[in-house]
């Protein structure tokens, strides 16, 4: 296990808001796992007020993700949904000569049920039956300090050693869909 704490982006749905202060209280502030950075958790600056996409992606990168090296999408019921986190994702996977993307875990929190459903963009980097083959990797909640910090290790050093396997197309959602 690194010692390291590596700045991570934190990508949510507002409405679990509650598990995701949980989230962050428990792994950034008490266990020192990472240090978080989220739209909305603890900053002054939490919405960025413009339908211009091209614009509010670029101040996602400004404000959000230049200084983290991993997100971590926390997976909810309506998570999928949101066009924000559709965003985000793209954003973080940016990549080329002179920009490396974004190690990038997807966590599903307890209330999203058995049968949870990542965003699409998310979906598009697991590959393989266990999702460990694509760009990305995701799990069910972590319940130690140690195993959280090895995924945030491990997406760290996929940001170059799998940056070739990243799906991520210039559409993006528009607007937020319909969560039953």
């Amino acid at each position: 296990m690194s010692n390291v704490r590596h700045r991570v982006f934190i990508s949510y749905h507002h409405d679990d808001q509650d598990e995701v202060e949980h989230f962050v209280e428990t792994f950034d502030h008490e266990r020192k796992v990472f240090i978080a950075r989220a739209l909305g958790v603890g900053m002054e600056q939490d919405i960025i007020d413009s339908d211009d996409t091209d614009y509010v992606m670029r101040r996602i990168r400004e404000l959000y993700l230049k200084d983290s090296t991993v997100t971590i999408v926390l997976i909810g019921k309506c998570t999928w949904a949101r066009r924000y986190v559709d965003w985000e994702i793209q954003a973080s996977l940016r990549h080329g000569e002179t920009v490396t993307p974004n190690g990038l875990i997807g966590i599903v929190l307890p209330s999203a049920g058995k049968s949870p459903v990542p965003p699409e963009r998310l979906k598009k980097n697991l590959k393989g039956d266990n999702s460990d083959e694509g760009y990305a990797r995701w799990y069910w909640y972590p319940q130690r300090k140690d195993t959280l910090a090895n995924w945030v290790e491990d997406a760290f050093k996929g940001r170059t050693s799998r940056a070739h396997l990243i799906e991520n197309p210039r559409e993006r959602f528009k607007y937020n869909r319909t969560c039953p």
